[in-house]
């Protein structure tokens, strides 16, 4: 009897999942197939990574221009087309130092499509489309020979997403003018939105607000999402709180400073959000691709921020200036671990989601998964109990490093 309840147990809790997962299946849906479509596409072998200005990018520029043509949204570049161009000194690419010069430059382009509804504020909803080419120079994470650095979640994910919503917003939504914007150069440090809010192609001052989508092809089973942001304005937590789309679970920040587009947005004092379904082992390596990518759950997502738009509105939305809580980079400290946090964990600590070959951590012995509580005399709490802990050692340094690994709790010696 003992061994037939347990059958059943196992048998009922398998078809609840399977329940669960199906309830959150899109596949057989036009807007799945049409995303899954468009991430293959810009995440294929023949794009060769999108490297900022080179032939593979200009190709995904013009795969972004025929899919708002297909549309049917209007041009919001430059001279009536889709394209706003601009060149980067590489002297000082990082400086953003913006030139016309076609000599020692990296000339690259923003793809940029308007909805005109003929109202006076516009929404603007934008994701970078480049990514690290053969990941040859910068970014990369991989330890081998170059290779093409796909990018399907990162950010081929992310265009597939406005791709829809403009598609959405062409017909659904009448309340404002919409631009919807695919940014070149963020991976070199958001070239392209930079260039954009210092060389508006609309009037900024009538920008209700921006919605960025920067990695939103991983969503876990925990359901998820980052959105950051919220606190630059007042209406954003409002909204969101009354939205219940597909099980997703919003984990808010409220600092329009982060590192990807919608930060030069929020300098321009235009409130912004930025969605972001978590980091991977996958990040900056060519095994981002598009087999991994989870298509349902950017559908997910799609619908989340069509949500939000319907809950906002009309709104007016003013811009509140928020504490810069983005993390230091590993720049900023003498030591890593050597391991990607998983920044969607809100429980106490801070939990690995991700490892990198012959670093402190693994070297080590930690593992993806472990959730760390104290390094040193530190205790972990979180994100800034972690950056904390970093700033406190040296190069040779040795710790002991105490995490929780299948609720046990487990010390391990690390040295830096």
């Amino acid at each position: 009897m003992r061994i037939f309840t347990l059958f059943c147990i196992s048998i009922c809790f398998s078809l609840t999942i399977s329940a669960q997962s199906k309830k959150y299946d899109h596949s057989d849906t036009k807007m799945y197939r049409e995303i899954e479509a468009d991430v293959r596409f810009l995440a294929s072998d023949a794009l060769e990574g999108r490297a900022t200005g080179e032939r593979g990018e200009l190709l995904a520029s013009e795969y972004i221009k025929s899919r708002f043509i297909a549309i049917g949204i209007e041009p919001g570049g430059v001279d009536g087309t889709y394209f706003q161009p601009f060149s980067v000194a590489q002297e000082n690419p990082h400086g953003m130092e913006f030139s016309d010069s076609t000599d020692n430059t990296i000339n690259a382009r923003n793809v940029i499509g308007y909805i005109d509804h003929g109202k006076k504020n516009t929404i603007v909803i934008g994701a970078h489309y480049d990514h690290l080419g053969y990941g040859k120079f910068f970014g990369s994470l991989h330890d081998g020979e170059p290779e093409i650095h796909n990018g399907a979640d990162d950010n081929a994910s992310g265009v597939a997403a406005i791709i829809q919503l403009a598609e959405i917003c062409a017909t659904k939504y009448k309340h404002a003018n919409f631009l919807i914007m695919a940014f070149s150069g963020e991976e070199h440090g958001l070239w392209g939105s930079n260039y954009f809010v210092k060389n508006p192609t609309i009037d900024l001052d009538k920008v209700t607000y921006m919605i960025n989508l920067d990695m939103v092809g991983r969503l876990k089973e925990e359901r998820k999402i980052a959105i950051n942001g919220v606190g630059t304005a007042a209406e954003w937590m409002d909204a969101i709180n009354e939205i219940d789309v597909d099980g997703l679970i919003p984990v808010t920040t409220e600092s329009g400073v982060g590192a990807s587009d919608h930060t030069s947005f929020y300098f321009a004092e235009i409130p912004v959000v930025h969605f972001f379904t978590g980091q991977h082992s996958d990040y900056h390596k060519p095994s981002d691709d598009a087999n991994l990518v989870d298509y349902s759950g950017i559908v997910s997502v799609v619908e989340y921020i069509n949500a939000l738009i319907e809950n906002l509105g009309k709104k007016k939305m003013a811009y509140i200036e928020t504490v810069d809580e983005s993390e230091p980079s590993a720049r900023d400290f003498k030591v890593t671990l050597g391991v990607m946090p998983d920044y969607l964990y809100t429980d106490s600590g801070m939990r690995i989601d991700g490892m990198k070959s012959d670093r402190p951590a693994s070297n080590a012995g930690l593992e993806k998964g472990d959730i760390v509580i104290k390094m040193g005399d530190i205790e972990i709490t979180g994100m800034e109990d972690y950056m904390k802990a970093l700033g406190a050692f040296n190069p040779g340094d040795t710790t002991t490093v105490v995490v929780i690994r299948d609720g046990k709790t487990i010390e391990k010696q690390v040295t830096f």
